[in-house]
């Protein structure tokens, strides 16, 4: 049997759009598979190109005796290129998408960026002979001239924008000058880089007993190869970032490198200035809201070997390290590490199977873990290291909730309790730092009466029903419909909608109840620009603000010594956001929240306002008790078949229009019903949770089993069946595996 391999040309040169079809020699089958380097004859002239394998089959996707031969494996070749595309190949079959899609993740940089350049004006006449020339140029009154002249003859070299800003010399004068050969301009090329601003200023981390016995056991387990995943969970403000540091830092006394993701690009600032008070220069970043240069540069650097540690959020995975012995993920439980846009992978999954190919190790660090890693590591997937005490002995801080249903009867309809009120005026007459949390998650969801708590659920799905302009309540997983009440089932209250408040209107009724009180307010209208958090979270930290004001953003991984009381708005909005991860999501957003309280030497005060507050996520999340929340939570998964007990492949079916994507959803579900599958359960089909976009039409289908290795096999088939199909040439199926929203 003939086989054949598809082909990316040499990735540095060509675009990644296109593959090309290639047939692989006798004396080299079994030696081709995904990732593999090698020679081959490319285009008209059969000139000799190296490419990398993306693909091997044993379907001619042309006539087969036009195909020509690869020509031999490139010698000694480990680029690290063979690992990122042998990794794009892993994604691709795991979580549904084209090979293109999968390369054009894991290679985020795809175009070389001009190089930044710098200009060096140098002296290059001898000392006497410009000395001769300078006495002309004050003879002559040419006192441009010089100035140069006299300050190259004391510093040989200076930069071009020194001259031409300091010494304020024009480029027509530099020109004069190196037109009489006596000095020339050199261009040198530098990289970009994002945190040459941030000053180093060294300081020595000693570790505390804990911080010390957590590092020997995962570098204990790391050097005998018992697990090649950890779970590190340590309470708020227990020091896992400095448990990271040393991590990183043995690894790189073994000529290693390292990977350290974030949620977000909030936490990156903070981050970065630890690391480069320990590490100086050998660290970078890479966010979104960068330059396409400053990206550009960084990955250059790391593949040069001119850096050994990149920080920054989801994409800095696919570093292009060659020595890469450590991959960690901070705050590990975000919803931010699954992408939401195909393929649909989890960075976690994926950064344990990258570690797999490199030979490296994976730590996973959060306060509240989510239940999928905590369950794996119960299961002894991973292997679970806990810190379950603040640095210095510091307590953690004291909750207290607010049930808002009271407040209302009291007559006080403020989105502040009378409690958070007082302990704001507190705070500010005590000199001491206060930030409000405004829970946004779910804001366009769930209905809940103010009087009583009662949420309108789904009777088939236990989770709540999401409103929608037409005033109509809708499930997205079964498609259960209803139309919103006007007054509450349960106590007849007409106290029942949504929820409106935002920052700006937190903010201002902040300013009127506290006139004299000095506000920030950290969201997405207020870090638009490109150093927008970092200049708000400075200010803050300068004390230059008593009370900031944000949404989750302002929650995680930040360290304020001042801060002494966190004030948790609304903490029901992601409790009911209409999906099964809504109590976990609750519970970790409230427990971080509160964490960010107390961190220094005074001790920290947390209110918790709640419409329910007897549910399991807000009691456990007052007692910072994670295992009692992960207990209950399991618990409610294992009854309802969820993950990570499940697992769920989410099918999203879209078409321009409304008839063909409802036509298609009810199809395909017919066939999957039709395969008779054992063990699969289906929901659906219904409407996604945002019907259509754009004017394309969206339904969902959801498929559950216990095998992830079995729905693997249905979306291979699936994509096979829509290939085949010309009258499904106008649908557009795309595949999520465990997905983070819904």
């Amino acid at each position: 049997m003939a086989y054949y391999a598809d082909v990316i040309i040499d990735i540095s040169k060509e675009k990644l759009d296109h593959t090309f079809q290639y047939k692989i020699p006798e004396d080299l089958a079994g030696q081709i598979y995904p990732g593999v380097q090698v020679n081959l004859p490319f285009g008209r002239g059969n000139r000799m190109v190296c490419g990398f394998v993306t693909e091997v089959t044993d379907y001619a996707k042309y006539d087969a005796d036009k195909i020509k031969e690869i020509d031999s494996i490139v010698k000694e070749s480990v680029a690290i290129e063979t690992h990122l595309i042998a990794l794009a190949f892993w994604m691709r079959k795991n979580y549904g998408s084209t090979m293109n899609q999968a390369l054009k993740t894991v290679i985020p940089v795809k175009q070389k960026t001009k190089a930044k350049e710098r200009r060096i004006i140098c002296l290059c006449a001898e000392e006497e002979a410009a000395k001769e020339q300078l006495a002309v140029f004050f003879k002559k009154h040419h006192t441009a001239r010089a100035r140069l002249l006299e300050e190259l003859l004391v510093h040989p070299e200076i930069s071009y924008e020194i001259v031409t800003q300091k010494l304020n010399v024009s480029s027509s004068v530099i020109r004069a000058l190196e037109e009489k050969g006596l000095l020339k301009v050199r261009l040198e090329s530098e990289y970009r880089n994002p945190v040459g601003h941030i000053e180093r200023k060294e300081h020595k981390i000693s570790l505390n007993g804990q911080q010390k016995k957590a590092v020997e056991e995962i570098l204990c387990g790391m050097r005998k190869g018992v697990c090649r995943t950890y779970l590190l969970h340590g309470v708020t403000g227990s020091g896992k970032t400095e448990v990271y540091m040393e991590l990183i830092a043995d690894v790189m006394k073994n000529g290693r490198q390292a990977i350290m993701l974030i949620p977000e690009i909030a936490l990156t600032y903070q981050t970065v200035m630890r690391f480069i008070a320990k590490f100086g220069n050998r660290v970078s970043i890479i966010n979104s809201r960068m330059s396409k240069g400053e990206r550009y540069d960084q990955f250059l650097r790391a593949k040069n070997g001119e850096t050994d540690i990149m920080i920054g959020p989801r994409s800095a995975l696919f570093t292009p390290f060659c020595r890469l012995g450590l991959i960690i993920i901070d705050e590990e439980h975000e919803g931010s590490y699954k992408s939401e846009t195909v393929p649909k992978y989890h960075a976690r999954e994926t950064a344990i199977e990258r570690a797999k190919m490199s030979d490296a190790f994976v730590v996973l660090g959060s306060a509240t873990p989510s239940v999928d890693s905590y369950y794996r590591a119960k299961a002894g997937e991973y292997k679970l290291v806990e810190m379950e005490r603040r640095v210095e002995g510091r307590p953690l801080p004291v909750c207290s909730v607010v049930d808002l249903r009271e407040e209302l009867k009291c007559g006080n309809r403020s989105i502040l309790s009378q409690k958070l009120q007082d302990l704001i005026a507190e705070r500010l007459e005590k000199k001491q730092q206060v930030m409000l949390f405004l829970n946004r998650r779910g804001l366009s969801g769930f209905v809940s009466c103010r009087l009583c708590g009662h949420v309108i659920k789904c009777p088939h799905c236990d989770v709540s029903l999401s409103l929608h302009k037409n005033h109509r309540l809708l499930c997205h997983y079964c498609g259960y419909e209803r139309e919103a009440p006007s007054k509450c089932p349960v106590c007849a209250s007409s106290y029942i909608g949504g929820f409106k408040a935002g920052t700006q209107k937190i903010e201002e009724i902040v300013k009127q109840r506290f006139k004299y009180a000095k506000t920030l307010r950290m969201d997405y209208d207020t870090t638009r620009k490109k150093d927008g958090y970092e200049t708000i979270l400075s200010a803050f930290s300068n004390g230059e603000a008593d009370i900031l004001i944000g949404t989750q953003m302002i929650v995680k991984g930040h360290d304020f010594k001042n801060v002494t009381l966190m004030g948790i708005l609304a903490a029901d909005l992601s409790m009911y956001a209409g999906d099964y991860r809504a109590a976990e999501r609750t519970f970790q957003l409230l427990t971080q929240a509160a964490g960010r309280a107390g961190r220094g030497e005074a001790p920290g005060e947390v209110v918790i306002q709640t419409y329910n507050p007897c549910h399991y996520s807000i009691v456990t999340a007052k007692d910072q008790d994670y295992k009692a929340f992960y207990q209950a939570e399991i618990l409610a998964r294992k009854l309802a078949l969820y993950p990570p007990v499940s697992n769920l492949l989410f099918m999203l079916i879209t078409a321009k229009e409304e008839n063909a994507a409802g036509y298609a959803a009810s199809y395909f579900a017919a066939l999957i019903k039709k395969a008779q599958i054992p063990g699969l359960s289906m929901i659906g089909p219904a409407s996604a949770a945002v019907g259509k976009v754009k004017d394309v039409y969206r339904m969902a289908l959801y498929l559950k089993h216990m095998d992830y290795g079995q729905l693997v096999t249905l979306k291979d088939r699936l994509e096979l069946f829509l290939k085949n199909r010309e009258d499904m040439k106008q649908i557009h199926v795309s595949f999520d595996f465990n997905p983070m929203n819904g």
